[in-house]
């Protein structure tokens, strides 16, 4: 097969498949953003890696903002639906609140592309999310979940402090997103592998026992 029989081959796959397209210029928007943040990022470079071209980027995602705010979107629905699946309406509090923390631990371990990209909107001072109606009501599920589970454990007496669910998805996010946006400055100066399987282990327990105490141990406010 010549190149020109593969190029046309191409863009008749395009053409019949523009869902496989978006998805494929999405994945590789997302590796040029977390590689050169919003500002760096190419659309030209993007167009080149897709075998597509500006004009069709724009005609999927309007702008260069709009595609980053679609990666944004993309990245924020993975670890939100992850939440949904979980079943944890079905778990007792404790576990399912365990089990919560654990899988939030896990998603940005496992996704450092997601953290990169939110460190990218934080430099920006979320600027651009601020201007998505999709991720404001997207991130309001987790407070859902999180208050469900909250409140069938002062039900059951399992949770003792009274906390705001915001806070406590923080509380949450903190602890699990440092561990992937530190690894590299905090491994250097303490010389510990943070990608370490042992460690993983260790960090996850000790962020999950940690935040389990919390909740099952009054404020100072209440003795």
């Amino acid at each position: 097969m010549t190149k020109a029989q593969a190029a046309k081959i191409e863009r008749l796959t395009r053409k019949n498949d523009p869902d496989a397209t978006k998805e494929n210029i999405l994945k590789i928007a997302t590796e040029e953003f977390v590689a050169a943040g919003f500002s760096g990022a190419r659309v030209d470079e993007i167009a080149e890696r897709t075998k597509t071209s500006k004009r069709m980027i724009y005609y999927y995602f309007g702008s260069k903002e709009g595609l980053y705010l679609a990666v944004l979107e993309q990245a924020y629905t993975k670890i939100r639906t992850l939440e949904s699946e979980l079943d944890l309406e079905n778990m007792p509090p404790v576990q399912a609140m365990a089990q919560l923390i654990a899988s939030t631990f896990d998603h940005d371990d496992q996704n450092p592309d997601f953290v990169r990209l939110v460190s990218i909107e934080n430099i920006h001072r979320a600027e651009h999310m601020k201007r998505s109606v999709v991720l404001s009501q997207m991130n309001i599920a987790v407070i859902d979940i999180i208050t469900d589970i909250l409140e069938r454990g002062y039900a059951d007496g399992s949770f003792v402090r009274r906390v705001d669910p915001v806070d406590l998805h923080m509380m949450i996010s903190a602890q699990c997103f440092f561990r992937v946006s530190n690894r590299h400055t905090f491994g250097a100066i303490f010389e510990r592998d943070l990608s370490s399987e042992a460690l993983k282990k260790r960090h996850k327990s000790l962020i999950v026992d940690a935040i389990l105490a919390f909740l099952r141990h009054p404020s100072f406010e209440m003795i």
